[in-house]
């Protein structure tokens, strides 16, 4: 009986023992899964994290592109512009006058041959004769506007030389048709009417031929029927060949040096009637990759 009792007491401590060890080893894999999920949040913590720093740092990487884009675009808009001081800001804003590239004897003596060229190398007789213009000092001063607009045009490209060139090139043109009035007789009210009439005249026309090339071809027309015709002209074909005449001429002037403008102020027009009008355009600048090749 007591062998009896001894093995049944060594049966129930082993199974104490086995229930113990069980529950040992159920602990210590509840720990290690615990643990394993505790890793696994924190790891997805902190994946979480590195994604969102991954995009933000890709966001400010897009911002500073985008910045350093917009600055470089910036930056080349006002390199191709003629960089000025303060100091000439300044005395320009006062009415005067502040460092040109060329002289100022240089370019008023270019401005005065550009200005010549336009008064003696231009057929009057021929655009009379094709436009059905009468021969008087409005129409030639009319015609004579025009082929002075054109020089205007080429010469504000110039940067600030270019447009005290301007300055002075209508200038000239006033001078002169005050000579020419004169020498045609007419007395000083007369003539002070007149002048004080083709100044006003002289300023719209500009504003309309500057609307009308920078337009298509009926925008052009309009301002050649209102300002050279004086809204008299019945044959469209007059205001084709004149629309045709600038198109070329505006054309023929962009292709010319400005250096040489600059310094010589000689132009040469193209006829008005061509058996062949061609185009002149500007020839292609050179392109270069990013290693200067």
């Amino acid at each position: 009986c007591q062998a009896g009792v001894a093995q049944w007491m060594a049966a129930c401590s082993g199974l104490l023992q086995t229930t113990a060890v069980q529950g040992q080893c159920r602990r210590m894999l509840c720990g290690l899964f615990q643990r394993h999920k505790a890793g696994q949040s924190q790891l997805s913590k902190s994946c979480g994290g590195l994604i969102q720093d991954n995009a933000a740092i890709a966001q400010q990487t897009r911002w500073f592109s985008n910045t350093n884009k917009h600055h470089a675009a910036k930056d080349s808009m006002q390199s191709s512009e003629e960089k000025v001081g303060p100091f000439t800001r300044i005395i320009e804003a006062m009415g005067f006058t502040g460092p040109l590239k060329y002289s100022r004897w240089k370019i008023k003596v270019a401005a005065l041959r550009m200005y010549t060229c336009c008064v003696e190398k231009t057929d009057y007789e021929e655009f009379f004769n094709r436009c059905q213009m009468p021969d008087t000092l409005n129409s030639w001063f009319l015609v004579a506007q025009l082929h002075v607009w054109m020089c205007l045009v080429r010469m504000k490209q110039e940067g600030r030389t270019g447009k005290y060139m301007c300055r002075y090139i209508v200038h000239c043109m006033w001078e002169d048709v005050e000579q020419r009035g004169k020498v045609m007789g007419l007395n000083s009210v007369t003539l002070k009417e007149d002048m004080k009439t083709m100044v006003e005249n002289f300023y719209a026309a500009l504003f309309g031929y500057d609307e009308g090339i920078l337009s298509d071809d009926h925008v052009l027309a309009a301002a050649l029927w209102r300002n050279l015709f004086n809204r008299n002209c019945e044959d469209p074909r007059h205001l084709e060949l004149l629309v045709e005449y600038v198109r070329k001429q505006v054309q023929h002037l962009d292709a010319l040096s400005g250096e040489e403008l600059l310094l010589t102020g000689e132009v040469s027009w193209r006829p008005l009637l061509e058996s062949n009008a061609r185009s002149i355009l500007r020839p292609p600048a050179p392109v270069y990759n990013d290693e200067g090749l």
